[in-house]
């Protein structure tokens, strides 16, 4: 539509924003690279605090090595991203190679002062910032932790999921680094990665949270009208046949689909009580959303 009305030809409007797409993945990037060296260098590294994932394995091998941190950072995440390459494309093991490098290379030059003394402050600012480097790493499509791809490819290999090997996974990492820099350190590191994972969930789904909302209902056509006018959502209705009981007598019927944010989802299945209480609704998580109605108003 926009291409129709700016006259722009296809492939001029393809380069465009393909040109556009890169210019924020880099941008992204490279935000992410000095947001997780502030991370590193201004909280966690001048005070033995380590955070989980690939980053924390790279920070307790420096303690059992001579390494410096710089060379282990690119060495532990070589192998994410071959796997990256396996998995996913070339473009993504090449962007992920550059935040990584681009990451050690900050992390070995710069300086910083340290900024408190704090251990608590330490724990939740130095997660926030290493988990804010993650997070615009990944919407640059890249990564500079790369649990995640190895997480990938053990649940398609066994019945662990990803939620569930990045767990285990850390659970043996923070083990670990309790029997080696002592219980205390090894809790405020637990702290840390809390505070950077629930950054990066931030800052990868949004403030909201989506909701789809399936209806099945014998008033679907007023349900759908309610929603669609008076609360200004889109809908989407697909033919179905019921299948059992009663329901099943009735074959020529809509199931009604719409995609909420959590704090507008009570509304909806308000509206929908007041027209068929004994309406079937599903409800399930929706990690992001392109398009349609879902952010032109709030409901509330």
């Amino acid at each position: 539509m926009v291409r129709g009305i700016l006259n722009i030809p296809d492939n001029a409007w393809v380069r465009r924003v393909t040109l556009w797409r890169q210019v924020k993945d880099i941008l992204f990037i490279g935000i992410g690279v000095v947001m997780a060296s502030i991370g590193l260098k201004g909280f966690l590294l001048p005070n033995g605090f380590f955070d989980g994932g690939a980053m924390g394995v790279s920070l307790l091998m420096e303690i059992l090595t001579p390494l410096d941190l710089s060379v282990l950072i690119v060495l532990v995440n070589i192998p994410f991203i071959y796997l990256g390459y396996k998995q996913l494309n070339l473009r993504f093991a090449i962007k992920s190679t550059f935040a990584i490098f681009a990451l050690a290379l900050l992390v070995h030059y710069i300086e910083l002062p340290t900024i408190t003394a704090d251990k608590l402050l330490i724990a939740v600012f130095g997660g926030f910032f290493l988990g804010s480097g993650i997070g615009f790493s990944i919407r640059g499509g890249a990564v500079i932790d790369g649990t995640e791809v190895l997480a990938i490819q053990v649940s398609r290999k066994s019945s662990l999921t990803v939620g569930d090997f990045i767990t285990v996974f850390n659970v043996c990492l923070f083990l670990v680094a309790a029997i080696l820099v002592g219980l205390e350190t090894a809790m405020y590191s637990m702290l840390t990665y809390f505070a950077a994972s629930r950054t990066v969930d931030f800052l990868i789904n949004g403030v909201e949270e989506y909701l789809g909302v399936m209806i099945v209902s014998n008033y679907s056509d007023a349900i759908k009208e309610k929603i669609t006018y008076d609360l200004g959502r889109g809908v989407t209705a697909f033919k179905a046949d019921g299948g059992f009981g009663e329901k099943a007598k009735n074959p020529d019927r809509n199931v009604l689909f719409c995609v909420v944010t959590r704090l507008e989802v009570t509304r909806v299945l308000t509206e929908i009580d007041k027209i068929d209480p004994k309406a079937f609704v599903i409800q399930y998580p929706i990690k992001d959303t392109k398009g349609g109605m879902i952010k032109k108003r709030p409901l509330h």
